[in-house]
């Protein structure tokens, strides 16, 4: 590990993805391209990077040491984002919720997935990005689908996580300007407004973009509840992890059995977390430790972008965006519903 660390490739694939993810963080800045959200737009630049392919050659194993260890560093330290006290304080109704979201997008998104011929793969990554945190949910979800050593498989599964990025940053943008455009015809107050954005949109960046619209409250309470489900990633990365591994035992039953996943950098995620309610030394710390988050984060989603395939956007992505966009649909009408009827 250390070896390809200090070596020459990876020197260069750190630079090229860190350029990508400051980009990234500064473009995210602008006001028609926040919406979208900075790890996006970092995956974007390092798909953009591509026409320099024979710098990307020469670097291409510090590329895959980025786009592997850089994203569970970043998933540890956006555990300081989550304040476990204020999560606490709104209220037993507003995790209940993350639950009822998380749980039936996930469901639902798959299963529609799967009856449009998707694969199993691409259908749970989808799935896992539009209920819980968008991008971040793919890629930590991503590290517990464990697959063989065949290249073709990995290149394939590398390809799925961008597929599902970008449903959810198409997605997640256009279900953003939807709900804005909605307000004034719901009559909600800026309490159940929050609550309906951060309960239905798929990136912190569309939730905080939406919520805004609808002023202090509202953008207060569309953070603290997309946070909740946010706070269910790591639950739900061991939940898949045990399922895909039994689902694949029983599709090749003759195969290798493999042991139960665990997610350590996930545990990471959760210690991050206290830590960073707890420890009052910290919290001056926190807000510098969630940039070098989404830094990481950037680089990692940057190398990922380096080695798409342009084609699966446009032929393997197509079934599983149908799937994606029936589900964010319902899940729009039930968080409405809920947010008019409990909030």
């Amino acid at each position: 590990m250390l070896k390809k660390i200090f070596s020459w490739p990876f020197a260069c694939a750190a630079l090229l993805t860190l350029i990508c993810s400051l980009a990234g963080s500064y473009l995210a800045t602008l006001p028609y391209l926040k919406v979208i959200g900075a790890l996006v737009i970092a995956l974007l630049l390092g798909m953009v990077m591509q026409v320099g392919r024979p710098v990307l050659d020469y670097s291409r194993p510090g590329i895959g040491l980025i786009a592997n260890k850089f994203l569970r560093l970043g998933i540890i330290l956006l555990g300081f984002k989550l304040n476990l006290i204020a999560l606490a304080q709104a209220g037993i109704k507003t995790i209940a919720l993350a639950v009822v979201v998380v749980t039936f997008t996930i469901l639902v998104t798959y299963q529609l997935a799967r009856r449009f011929g998707v694969d199993r793969h691409l259908a749970i990554l989808t799935a896992s990005g539009t209920g819980i945190c968008g991008a971040a949910a793919v890629m930590g979800i991503s590290s517990q689908l464990t697959s063989d050593d065949d290249p073709a498989t990995k290149l394939r599964h590398q390809e799925n996580e961008v597929v599902a990025v970008a449903i959810v940053a198409i997605l997640g943008t256009l279900f953003t300007l939807i709900e804005i455009g909605l307000k004034p015809l719901l009559h909600m107050t800026a309490l159940q407004f929050g609550v309906m954005t951060g309960g239905s949109l798929h990136e912190i960046a569309h939730a905080v973009a939406a919520g805004s619209a609808g002023g202090p409250v509202s953008l207060d309470t569309a953070i603290i509840t997309k946070l909740s489900r946010v706070l269910l990633l790591a639950p739900v990365a061991i939940l898949v992890g045990i399922w895909y591994q039994k689902t694949t035992r029983q599709a090749n039953p003759t195969g290798e059995k493999q042991p139960v996943p665990i997610p350590w950098f996930m545990l990471g995620f959760i210690l991050a977390s206290v830590a960073g309610t707890f420890i009052p030394g910290l919290a001056a710390l926190v807000p510098s430790l969630v940039k070098l988050a989404y830094l990481l984060l950037g680089m990692a989603m940057a190398a990922l972008g380096m080695n798409v395939n342009f084609s699966v956007l446009f032929t393997r992505g197509k079934n599983a965006l149908v799937a994606a966009g029936i589900s964010s649909v319902l899940l729009l009408i039930l968080v409405a519903t809920l947010s008019k009827t409990f909030f």
